[in-house]
């Protein structure tokens, strides 16, 4: 199965056509989602790993804690002023604190592995925060988020309200507190769309602007949020002001003296830019526009981790009969024109490969488990020095014995 289908179901399609970016939605499911995290590692989270801030943050009753509440220095050998007091946890999270582990993709070995195989199906970045509310508490009043949303409920039992948007499709810069008082007025005195109590197992998706609140009910209640942070058609409008401004006519200085205060000195300005601009966009090659947004896709989560001394080792003693596969989440793209070297694109460098490499390179990115010894279009030797030099750039990982 499936990631996505293990959050929405088996039709996904029917998840992409009817819900993903237009209406919530509530599945029921006897997946209890423990191999991602129980509390058990929530409190070995909080009390063995050296967590620092952010990657926790306090809530009572609508407001965030003061981080020095909750942080402070971590003792001999580890002069850091913000580490995690599980002490000070426990005792703020006993007087009704909601906990917020962040940042789990980066730092819990099976979450981490979760969202790489997410992110690679739903072609957007995605986080994932754990939420610990204690008995009968809420942590946040009703709110919205600038990103997509699944909720899946861990422990407990918590009562979730979601109320239709204020302010439909939020950009990132467009937080729910900006619209605060439209907010508290539809979360008072408009019926829910949702009015659900979540069972462990249970998962909900709310698009970004969808308002929503929670609380516990009798007992810890514990909870996953998968942000998405979708890729907007803003992000396409973004791109395409930044690839004009090649155009020199789009660059030239106004008037000396003009009053940019004044609507009718600057409306002939304006209209003679608008039409420049038109002009100019139409010019912009989709090509480009691509390269400009993959790169806020491509780095917004890491591929799945290497192990730096057993990947060392296993590549300087690579030889036929190993076996590679493509590294889990990676982003990239080959350019091959047919004449010349290949280009390899990955996040952060291009890698450029001899002409003769690119049957064999498109085999090793086809993400089966290849042999070596084996590859398409190079001999014995050559292989090799291919693999070798794609593990040294984490484009290749050795696979399971």
């Amino acid at each position: 199965m499936s990631v996505l289908a293990r959050l929405v179901g088996s039709d996904v399609q029917r998840f992409s056509d009817h819900h993903w970016g237009r209406r919530p939605l509530l599945r029921r499911s006897s997946d209890e989602f423990r191999d991602l995290l129980d509390l058990d590692a929530v409190d070995e989270l909080l009390s063995r790993r050296g967590l620092r801030t952010p990657f926790l943050r306090l809530a009572r009753q609508g407001s965030v804690l003061d981080s020095s509440s909750f942080t402070g220095g971590g003792g001999v050998g580890a002069e850091i002023g913000d580490q995690v007091q599980d002490d000070r946890v426990a005792a703020l999270f006993a007087e009704g604190a909601t906990i917020v582990v962040q940042a789990l993709h980066r730092t819990w070995p099976s979450i981490i592995d979760f969202t790489t195989g997410l992110t690679e199906e739903l072609g957007h970045p995605a986080q994932v925060n754990a939420y610990i509310t204690p008995p009968s508490s809420q942590g946040f009043s009703a709110h919205y988020d600038v990103h997509d949303v699944f909720v899946l409920q861990l422990a407990g039992r918590k009562h979730w309200k979601v109320h239709a948007p204020v302010h439909p499709d939020p950009l990132r810069g467009q937080p729910w507190s900006d619209h605060a008082v439209a907010v508290a007025t539809r979360a008072r005195d408009d019926a829910p769309i949702v009015d659900e109590v979540l069972e462990p197992g249970d998962v909900m998706y709310l698009p970004r602007g969808w308002l929503h609140s929670a609380t516990a009910l009798g007992e810890v209640s514990a909870h996953l949020t998968v942000g998405v942070h979708v890729v907007t058609r803003f992000a396409l409008v973004e791109a395409l002001a930044a690839l004009v401004a090649t155009d020199e006519r789009l660059r030239a200085s106004l008037p000396l003296g003009i009053d940019v205060a004044d609507p009718g000195m600057l409306d002939p300005y304006v209209r003679a830019a608008r039409e420049d601009l038109v002009d100019a966009l139409s010019a912009v090659a989709p090509e480009d526009i691509a390269r400009h947004v993959r790169g806020q896709v491509w780095t917004g989560n890491r591929p799945e981790p290497v192990a730096p001394i057993a990947a060392a080792t296993f590549t300087a003693s690579l030889t036929a009969g190993d076996t590679v596969r493509r590294r889990g989440g990676l982003r990239f793209r080959v350019r091959d024109t047919g004449d010349g070297p290949v280009v390899l694109e990955l996040p952060d460098r291009r890698l450029t490969l001899p002409r003769s490499t690119s049957t064999a390179l498109t085999a090793l990115l086809d993400g089966a488990t290849w042999t070596v010894g084996e590859i398409p279009g190079l001999d014995g030797d050559d292989q090799v020095v291919l693999v070798r030099r794609l593990l040294r750039e984490g484009v290749l990982m050795a696979t399971a014995p």
